[in-house]
């Protein structure tokens, strides 16, 4: 819980207010039209073929990759950071889907299906989802290339190399496990393509709390943490003992620096 106060803030004449927050609606409204030639540019982005025939683990039995698309031609898929050896998923992918059960209805109006993929298996992954009172699809790719094909797993020699591939670069990394999403297209003729992913904060856009954050005098408050998101609890444990040492991570700690 934060308990930082805002010092001295400037205080002004309505009239004086009016004309800073005009001039910061220019900026505002120049960030919306690039934020939208940036969408577009996105949708233009040339597609590659996904060769490999993935195959989870459902509540349901075996489903491919194309039955995850569950009718529409558009598919969300989001790496939910969860390894086999893990007790439960991480906060702040959790942090991520707290926001994602509302948008399934208004996504499928749009020709989109959803689903979050991790190596643990269902055994864990059913649990700790109805814990968390989700209802989107969540798989288990325990046994698939999937997650290390989309650089949101690393091989134990690949770690042991000091750096991995993320976010398109070879960098360091503190977890064998990494937050992503990645969208896929099926055509008429069963097809399907990969056409977009987004790691590290490329996919923060989607966390609605940070937008409503943002609005706020505090902002995120995350300066002077630990990492970003060290705050994050399940959100189920915000009134228990985890909030004794708000500065101590329980969880492996993921830089998200864009």
């Amino acid at each position: 819980m934060s308990t930082r106060t805002i010092e001295n803030p400037k205080v002004v004449s309505r009239e004086e207010w009016l004309a800073a927050r005009k001039q910061l609606l220019a900026k505002e409204k120049k960030l919306t039209r690039e934020r939208d030639a940036v969408a577009a540019e996105r949708r233009q982005l040339p597609w590659v073929k996904v060769e490999k025939n993935y195959v989870f683990d459902s509540p349901s039995g075996k489903k491919t990759l194309a039955e995850l698309f569950a009718g529409k031609s558009q598919l969300i898929v989001y790496h939910f950071m969860f390894g086999p050896d893990w007790q439960e998923g991480c906060p702040s992918c959790s942090f991520n889907m707290d926001h994602t059960d509302g948008a399934l209805v208004h996504l499928a109006q749009r020709d989109v299906s959803f689903a979050a993929v991790s190596r643990a298996p269902l055994s864990k992954i059913e649990p700790f989802k109805k814990r968390m009172g989700w209802t989107f699809t969540w798989v288990s790719s325990h046994e698939t290339d999937f997650n290390y094909d989309f650089h949101a797993s690393f091989t134990p020699d690949q770690i042991a190399k000091g750096k991995v591939e993320y976010n398109f670069d070879l960098v360091e990394f503190p977890s064998a496990e990494a937050p992503g999403v990645s969208v896929f297209y099926k055509d008429k003729d069963g097809n399907i393509f990969h056409t977009y992913s987004a790691y590290a904060r490329g996919s923060e856009n989607t966390i609605n709390t940070y937008n409503y954050l943002d609005l706020v005098p505090k902002g995120r408050d995350e300066d002077g943490l630990p990492f970003t998101m060290s705050w994050l609890r399940h959100h189920d444990r915000y009134e228990d003992g985890y909030l004794a040492d708000p500065d101590r991570p329980y969880w492996p700690a993921v830089a998200v620096q864009s």
